[in-house]
């Protein structure tokens, strides 16, 4: 039986194992929210760090048990479209949808897109959530960004759909995270050092 304080006494049912597979979420947000990851760093029971740097957008990487990380993305969903809907008048506009990005190692991408695309179509048909994983690599990296979009309900679902994914098929090879604080000049500078392959304009 449980005890008065909510905790339940030790069991081995294969949901509670499953649970304590240790998830890490990758996201590119905005801004920095320090007393709303407060707080749902404390409801969540995740681990949540963001990035260091002075570009506007930021790698939140949200760790913990399955459970703990969609706790934490449901409660980031929710709060991007209250932020939303502040920016409107009131008026009761329909839901505005909220976007997600989510930054997953390329190696792992070709699983979530499936054969000829069945996977992630299956993914949008199920979940009602806009997936699109970017065709390109991140900046100095082997991550890309897979956006998703929808009401906070149909995000939450569709995110637990591509962390079975990501859980089933593990990164093949060395990752290059993708850090977004490199600045421009940098990039350009070193793309200034590749010689002989100008194109004429």
């Amino acid at each position: 039986m449980a005890s008065p304080d909510g905790a339940s006494g030790v069991g081995g049912s294969p949901e509670e194992t499953e649970l304590s597979i240790t998830l890490t979420l990758r996201m590119l947000m905005h801004g920095k929210k320090g007393e709303t990851v407060k707080r749902i760093r404390e409801q969540s029971s995740a681990r949540i760090t963001i990035s260091e740097g002075s570009c506007p957008e930021r790698i939140t990487t949200i760790t913990g048990s399955t459970d703990a990380v969609f706790r934490a993305v449901s409660m980031i969903a929710f709060k991007l479209e209250e932020d939303l809907g502040a920016g409107s008048d009131g008026a009761a506009v329909g839901r505005a949808p909220v976007t997600l990005r989510l930054v997953i190692p390329a190696s792992q991408c070709g699983s979530l897109i499936g054969k000829a695309g069945a996977k992630i179509r299956e993914i949008r048909e199920s979940t009602g959530a806009q997936v699109q994983v970017a065709g390109d690599l991140l900046p100095n990296s082997t991550e890309r960004a897979v956006t998703v979009s929808g009401v906070p309900d149909t995000i939450i679902q569709c995110v637990r759909q591509i962390c079975a994914v990501i859980l089933e098929s593990p990164p093949k090879g060395a990752t290059i995270p993708y850090h977004p604080g490199l600045s421009l000049g940098t990039i350009l500078l070193s793309a200034n050092q590749v010689r002989g392959r100008s194109t004429p304009g």
